[in-house]
């Protein structure tokens, strides 16, 4: 099963709880919560102590604004991207949100996630 082959919707049945969860988790600090669906293939590659230390000391990180939109959705390969704009409830501007999706196992996973 390739994730592309869904439609938009389907896409953002999965990734808009997700995004509002991964939000949610950020800003608390959770950060088992936070990882819950990354694959395994990305957590591998997490240095878990640079990102416990994202968490304690990231003011974005900490302060992301639940008021957030949706952009649009970029398919290649296996994997989506799902895009969103990002405010902080703390700073000023917008940052972009990515939330990079696919199949592992037969399951939806999330392969990235990242606000530039």
């Amino acid at each position: 099963m390739n994730i592309i082959d869904h439609t938009d919707d389907e896409i953002l049945e999965t990734a808009n709880p997700w995004w509002m969860d991964l939000i949610k988790f950020s800003n608390k600090g959770q950060y088992g919560k936070f990882i819950k669906n990354f694959s395994y293939e990305l957590l591998l590659g997490l240095n878990e102590v640079e990102l416990g230390k994202q968490f304690a000391k990231s003011e974005l990180a900490r302060n992301l604004s639940e008021d957030w939109d949706y952009i649009g959705i970029i398919r290649r390969g296996e994997h989506v991207t799902v895009l969103y704009r990002v405010r902080s409830s703390e700073k000023e501007g917008e940052w972009l949100g990515r939330l990079v999706l696919g199949y592992e196992k037969g399951e939806i996973k999330i392969f990235s996630a990242s606000i530039f």
